[in-house]
């Protein structure tokens, strides 16, 4: 099927589309398919703004640097004291950063990790019971998928050895040397949303038995919710490329970042159930049977990796366009244009993570292959935003 062209749209309170790209920034873009080049509206709906909608205009200011050092991070969680915990794509580890004195210990490896290509040790997040059960989440590539797991962590043990074996919640995710996915995050509900790729294979999104290009939700357990658009299954939505970014909003509803292919990039509104297109229709298509996304960005702008909700707007890290982007949330299935902040001067960014209130923590990911390290990468950085 022909991916629909996506024509302009006039309005007073038209969005702004601003550039994203795919391919250059952890993924593999297919050869003479062009970008069009005539503007298009960046929301999938017409919803009139929110009394409480964010300003158009914001700002994101550097307060201090966490840290420096790291080689390849991919995913950040935040312990309960304010440390944060950081995973190495290809070292396959696992390090604490002490926020206040930017120390890093590593607290362990992670077994079974085969880095390559776009696959390793990607996104990590605590257990939602981590007071009591000191459960951290990893999601990974082996030799012979992508799988999820759950590790004790042991501070009292000497450094490197704090990681307990992993237990495997969820194997069999396909793998590809791009088009991993690998972020993961608790959501409101306390149940576990699994954000994956299609590993090059495009008709695995529309594969309603495969676990590739979806969004999945389960159990700390590894098991299917009830609530869940089938009983049995773990798959939350489908149609997807190549999720990494995972964040909720006031009001509780689910975001996704995904790369797209030579066309758009996109920001989504996930609800149960929907299909996102792939490979059918890439960005704001109106095809009959799939969800629009809510923003786009055409090629080599974006490529969208880790988003976060502060202050009433998706902080949305890019690689290859190498700024964070601001989505201020305008309505309820809306947004007002896309702001670009920090253009070209951190590099690619990577993950974003909230640090509550108005402030996130951003990582850079200069160190993964595809950037230019400069001295200190790569590092996280704590901001304050508005």
């Amino acid at each position: 099927m022909q991916r629909s062209a996506v024509t302009a749209v006039g309005a007073a309170v038209a969005l702004l589309v601003l550039t994203g790209c795919s391919s250059g920034g952890d993924t593999g873009a297919v050869p003479g398919r062009s970008a069009p080049t005539t503007p298009a509206a960046a929301t999938s709906r017409d919803a009139p703004p929110s009394p409480s909608a964010a300003p158009a205009k914001g700002s994101a200011k550097v307060v201090s640097t966490a840290a420096e050092g790291l080689a390849s991070p991919w995913g950040l969680a935040a312990l309960p004291d304010g440390d944060l915990l950081v995973s190495s794509r290809d070292e396959g580890t696992i390090t604490r950063v002490d926020a206040e004195s930017g120390r890093k210990t590593v607290i362990g490896d992670v077994p079974g990790v085969s880095p390559a290509g776009e696959g390793g040790l990607l996104g990590i997040a605590l257990s939602p019971s981590y007071a009591s059960d000191h459960q951290v989440y990893a999601y990974f590539t082996t030799e012979g998928d992508n799988r999820v797991a759950r590790m004790f962590y042991d501070e009292k043990k000497p450094a490197g050895q704090q990681l307990g074996a992993p237990d495997t919640v969820l194997r069999g995710i396909p793998k590809g040397s791009i088009h991993n996915g690998g972020r993961i995050a608790f959501g409101p509900d306390k149940m576990l949303y699994v954000g994956t790729g299609e590993t090059g294979e495009t008709g695995l999104a529309q594969d309603r038995k495969s676990l590739a290009g979806k969004i999945l939700r389960m159990t700390p357990d590894g098991q299917p919710v009830h609530g869940n658009p089938e009983a049995d299954s773990v798959v939350y939505s489908l149609g997807h490329r190549n999720v990494q970014g995972l964040a909720w909003d006031s009001e509780k509803r689910l975001w996704a970042s995904e790369f797209g292919q030579n066309t758009w990039d996109e920001l989504n509104l996930i609800e149960p159930g929907k299909n996102y297109g792939w490979p059918d229709a890439e960005g704001k298509a109106g095809e009959p049977g799939f969800v629009d996304p809510v923003a786009q960005w055409k090629t080599d702008e974006a490529s969208p990796s880790g988003i976060a909700y502060a202050e009433g707007s998706i902080w949305m890290a890019a690689l290859r366009g190498e700024r964070l982007w601001r989505i201020p949330l305008a309505g309820r299935e809306s947004a007002a244009a896309p702001q670009a902040l920090l253009s070209g001067e951190y590099g690619r960014l990577r993950t974003v993570l909230s640090a509550g209130g108005n402030k996130v923590w951003l990582m850079t990911s200069n160190t993964d292959g595809r950037g230019t390290p400069k001295p200190g990468d790569d590092r996280i950085l704590l901001l304050e935003v508005a």
